[in-house]
């Protein structure tokens, strides 16, 4: 069967510094994949070159994704593919309405035109489904907005998008119990409205509690070191990384 994402071999680097060596990865359609290590294992980055972000290079490796080779595509192809990557720390865009910006990015996608009154419509009910004051739309993207709020947009724009994978890089990450609730909240309903694939990319569990997970991948120093069941993630909450972490050095210190 073909995978909906395949990461073949793929090598990484930034300003020529390698981060990414020989990673191999593949997720079916609406499967929930979940990527754990520890802060600094180049978790972030494979999920930024998944979605041909220019500042890594590839330099090893394919990237395909619904059939197509996207190795060299350019973020916009992947994101009209059906990629989605939602960022740890969203930008700032000022002077952009958000209204404005979810109107221009859903217009740009054929299967997602609709007239002015369906899109506010629709607009409205999602911002209703993630408890969302409709008052953030007038806002400029993110700017002045709380991390949570921050979220809630990022959530907002993944149940409007509709994408087949959404890679979610440390969605969870400095978020309080309600901020965390909308988040979830928009992760079951994209499961459950889009069957949507997913890619959790994350180093703590707080957020996996409310996800039933596939598959378990763990990275350290750029290296995929374990992959299994949902079974890895209680394993890793009760003993951490770091028999990981040892295994990983030992195999660079026997390849020295």
């Amino acid at each position: 069967m073909e995978h909906l994402l395949n990461i073949s071999g793929v090598s990484a680097s930034a300003d020529e510094k390698p981060i990414l060596h020989g990673v191999s990865l593949a997720v079916d359609a609406g499967e929930c994949h979940v990527l754990m290590g520890p802060n600094g294992a180049g978790k972030s980055t494979l999920g930024h070159v998944i979605m041909g972000d220019p500042v890594y290079r590839t330099t090893a490796g394919t990237i395909e994704f619904d059939g197509a080779d996207l190795t060299d595509a350019t973020p916009d192809k992947r994101s009209l593919a059906g990629i989605f990557l939602s960022y740890q720390a969203p930008v700032e865009i000022p002077g952009v309405p958000l209204y404005s910006f979810l109107r221009t990015i859903c217009q740009k996608r054929p299967e997602l035109k609709m007239t002015a009154k369906q899109f506010r419509r629709r607009v409205g009910e999602l911002c209703e489904q993630l408890d969302m004051d409709s008052s953030y739309l007038t806002r400029e993207l993110n700017v002045g907005f709380s991390g949570g709020e921050k979220k809630k947009v990022e959530m907002l724009q993944l149940l409007l998008l509709q994408p087949k994978l959404a890679i979610l890089d440390e969605t969870d990450s400095g978020l309080d119990v309600d901020a965390l609730s909308v988040v979830s909240r928009g992760i079951t309903a994209y499961r459950e409205q889009c069957g949507g694939a997913l890619l959790i990319i994350t180093h703590n569990t707080r957020i996996l509690e409310r996800v039933d997970v596939n598959r378990t991948h763990v990275m350290v120093r750029g290296h995929l070191v374990a992959d299994g069941g949902p079974e890895l993630i209680d394993q890793i909450d009760a003993n951490g990384f770091e028999r990981y972490e040892a295994a990983e050095a030992s195999l660079e210190k026997a390849e020295a």
